[in-house]
């Protein structure tokens, strides 16, 4: 039971007539010390009655220690980010936006004085975009209900909030998208692009149209992972097509310590980032053959990489692939500097992502079941259906034909028979014996 006594004022050393009211009150079990308290009350009632509220909370489960209470929000982000073991390239994301757009604003608040009208007013005077600005404020979400579970405050004021978003002036204008076109990209540009870059990585360009491995799933593609086998009995028959088995991939991102210190530029082989990602990739007859005659030649383990047998840095690659998609002017000989021919523009502004996202449009297209089409593209299906509907070869079957005539379709709309001066057998295949 709380429970209040006098504290009188003391000035120059000696103590006067003039009091304050201080209540003691019990701290829950197993809490040290065992008893707490607080002074400044001008009545016994208003301090008896603050310290049986005190109680009633530790009763029911919702009182916040004191020590708590006065954490911030920086201070107890550190804490959750030292806690939390998740992939490189996540924690030095999370890093990221930690300290160019939260911690600046947010570092020294104390966590119960967080409000969700504060965040939504400072999120629309970010200067970012939109996209960037909602996965700040995922953030700052996902640290505050960590801190409700740790018991730093009792409900986190930003869950399940929908933010305001800017719509006066500019910020109402659709903005200009990256590639230059309706519909985004086609078959047709893979094939261009790959042919202009020729075999060794336009091979990883038409893998990446045609098999959605994402960007870090292509670079670590081990060669013994790649065209294995898959057998299913099917009917009175078997079906077999070749496979890229996804088991890890490439993160590239700085390195940081427990403390969020940034150790170093680093390019890691890491698992793929969730269960859904880690998967079996059916391949359509022309890339398999692709991928067999690039096999015979490539020396490195990895099936994409640079000539040296490196992974390729973001950096390096978009001075070999920006060329190739946005054309280049020609380049005169000089002494020290070979003539290297004009080029083009294909569609400038692609890129891997989305050659990766034109393989989900084709499935859409040549209308891939969904129990297949999410597992192609790495994605988890949502749903009670994920566990009930599975892929069948025949669904298999399908994709892989309409894969395969998209292909085709491409190379006649170009005129071509050929990729790097070889000719590719251009024959049914049968998927099913």
């Amino acid at each position: 039971m709380a429970h209040a006594e006098k504290v009188y004022k003391v000035r120059n050393g000696v103590k006067t007539k003039q009091f304050s009211w201080r209540v003691k009150y019990r701290a829950p079990e197993g809490h040290v010390p065992e008893w707490l308290s607080r002074s400044g009350f001008p009545t016994k009632k208003t301090a008896e009655d603050w310290g049986n509220e005190q109680e009633r909370l530790i009763r029911e489960g919702t009182w916040i220690d004191p020590d708590k209470r006065a954490v911030t929000f920086g201070e107890f982000a550190r804490t959750f980010m030292a806690s939390r073991k998740k992939r490189g390239r996540t924690v030095g994301t999370r890093w990221d936006k930690l300290e160019r757009h939260i911690l600046p604003r947010w570092d020294g608040v104390p966590m119960g004085k967080i409000s969700w009208f504060d965040v939504d007013t400072w999120q629309q005077t970010m200067d970012l975009e939109d996209v960037s600005r909602g996965h700040c404020v995922s953030l700052m979400s996902t640290i505050m209900t960590a801190a409700v579970d740790a018991g730093y405050i009792t409900v986190n004021p930003l869950f399940g909030r929908r933010r305001t978003k800017d719509t006066s002036g500019d910020a109402a204008r659709p903005k200009a998208p990256k590639i230059q076109r309706d519909g985004g990209p086609r078959p047709e540009d893979a094939v261009l692009l790959a042919e202009r870059l020729g075999p060794n990585i336009g091979v990883h360009v038409l893998t990446t149209a045609f098999g959605g491995l994402r960007w870090g799933e292509g670079l670590g593609l081990h060669r013994d992972n790649t065209l294995l086998m898959r057998r299913q009995p099917w009917g009175s028959g078997t079906f077999e097509c070749p496979i890229l088995r996804i088991v890890e991939e490439y993160a590239e991102y700085s390195e940081r310590d427990e403390s969020g210190a940034k150790k170093g530029y680093v390019v890691r082989l890491e698992p793929t980032k969730n269960d859904g990602s880690t998967r079996d990739v059916d391949v359509p007859p022309f890339l398999a053959q692709l991928l067999r005659w690039h096999l015979e030649v490539w020396p490195h383990p990895r099936v994409f990489c640079t000539p040296s047998g490196r992974p390729w840095l973001r950096g390096n690659w978009s001075r070999t692939f920006r060329p190739a998609c946005d054309g280049r002017p020609k380049r005169e000989k000089r002494q020290g500097v070979s003539e290297r021919a004009a080029w083009e523009p294909i569609l400038p502004g692609l890129d891997m992502r989305a050659l990766r996202a034109l393989h989900d449009t084709l499935q859409s297209e040549l209308g891939v079941k969904e129990p297949l089409a999410f597992e192609a593209a790495g994605h988890r299906r949502p749903g009670i259906k994920r566990h009930y509907q599975k892929p069948t070869p025949a669904m298999r079957a399908e994709r892989l034909d309409g894969l395969e005539e998209t292909f085709w379709r491409a190379m006649g709309n170009l005129g071509m028979t050929a990729l790097w001066g070889r000719e590719l057998p251009n024959r049914p295949t049968e998927l099913i014996s």
